[in-house]
């Protein structure tokens, strides 16, 4: 067994639009932007992760950033394998090995992804030195995260609200009873807080400012009990084209959100009425689970609290509630036979 490990490695991947997180020896060991840069006369790796994030937007002709995963798939294959390969060389940083071990992988999905999109998934691993590869569906991952147990025959209700897609799903006998996947998370937040800031302020500003602005006074409600201090954003004057700077506050981005969290409220109450009458009692008493980088707006469990009428609960971790479910599947894949795929 010892041989096999030196030769073998197991690994998560929570593969996200946004971020990519991996799980090696019971650790997260890689939580890094989804990106890489390019050099576009070479086709050679400039940089993966954190350091390609710091130049998007600021490249010169020579250099070209992607992001190889939109609304929670592949959109570029190559890019992605180059990606994922730089992302597991990071797991052995400072490390020096004879051999370069072959890997178990067990990566996340999104549940309404199609067998096209699943097959790019696969051979994207499987280009990156992957031996075995294991696929999770995201909302049975997540439910798995934070403690559930989903062999059990009582419904669960996870709203997973990522950067490319909100997977909604009711869980019961280690399967997705029924399911909701929408294109409306993160990624659309970023772009209605950009428009919200050219129509309104006449300023032109890049996706990574709108992302900060999402961190730093995101909310869905205008009236919150612990609002967050205004943030100062530093963009383009559409008018005279000079940089400018203004005040943003909360209650703006909260109106600058509402259709798309419309959306996300729409699609909660649709899986709760597909969902059978039996699991519908269990989901009254256990209430909604609330995972992902969105479950961290100000006021949403409030908001879909008062859309449903019942308890919402946010993960103690929803950024890596994901990641742990995978690596909780990866350390057993016997035990979680029935919720992978191959």
């Amino acid at each position: 067994m010892g041989l096999f490990n030196f030769f073998t490695s197991d690994i998560a991947i929570d593969l996200g639009t946004a971020n990519t997180l991996i799980i090696h020896n019971d650790k997260i060991v890689v939580d890094e932007p989804s990106i890489i840069a390019l050099d576009r006369r070479t086709n050679k790796v400039l940089a993966v992760g954190r350091e390609a994030q710091q130049m998007h937007e600021k490249t010169h002709e020579n250099i070209k950033t992607i992001r190889p995963l939109k609304d929670g798939v592949i959109a570029d294959f190559t890019a992605a394998e180059m990606m994922i390969r730089g992302l597991i060389k990071m797991i052995d940083k400072g490390k020096k090995r004879l051999f370069q071990p072959s890997y178990r992988m067990v990566v996340c999905i999104p549940s309404g992804i199609t067998e096209v999109e699943k097959r790019a998934v696969k051979d994207s691993c499987e280009h990156a030195d992957a031996r075995e590869v294991w696929m999770i569906q995201e909302p049975m991952a997540a439910a798995i995260g934070i403690g559930i147990d989903v062999e059990q025959p009582i419904g669960t209700m996870v709203v997973d609200i990522g950067g490319g897609t909100t997977e909604i799903a009711v869980i019961a006998l280690s399967g997705i009873v029924c399911d909701q996947s929408i294109r409306v998370a993160g990624d659309v937040f970023n772009k209605d807080i950009l428009d919200h800031m050219r129509r309104q302020h006449n300023l032109l500003i890049g996706e990574r400012s709108a992302e900060k602005i999402k961190i730093e006074v995101g909310a869905v409600l205008t009236e919150l009990d612990n609002p967050p201090a205004d943030f100062d954003i530093r963009g383009r004057d559409l008018m005279t084209g000079i940089p400018k700077v203004i005040k943003v506050t909360y209650q703006e981005i909260a109106i600058a959100l509402d259709k798309s969290v419309s959306k996300i409220e729409e699609a909660v109450l649709k899986a709760l009425e597909i969902a059978p009458p039996e699991l519908s009692a269990d989901i009254y008493d256990n209430g909604i689970h609330l995972i992902g980088g969105g479950a961290l707006l100000r006021g949403l469990d409030k908001r879909l609290a008062a859309k449903t009428k019942l308890p919402i609960h946010i993960a103690e971790d929803p950024l890596r509630a994901v990641v742990r479910g995978t690596g909780a599947a990866v350390k057993n894949i016997e035990a979680f036979r029935n919720v992978l795929l191959s």
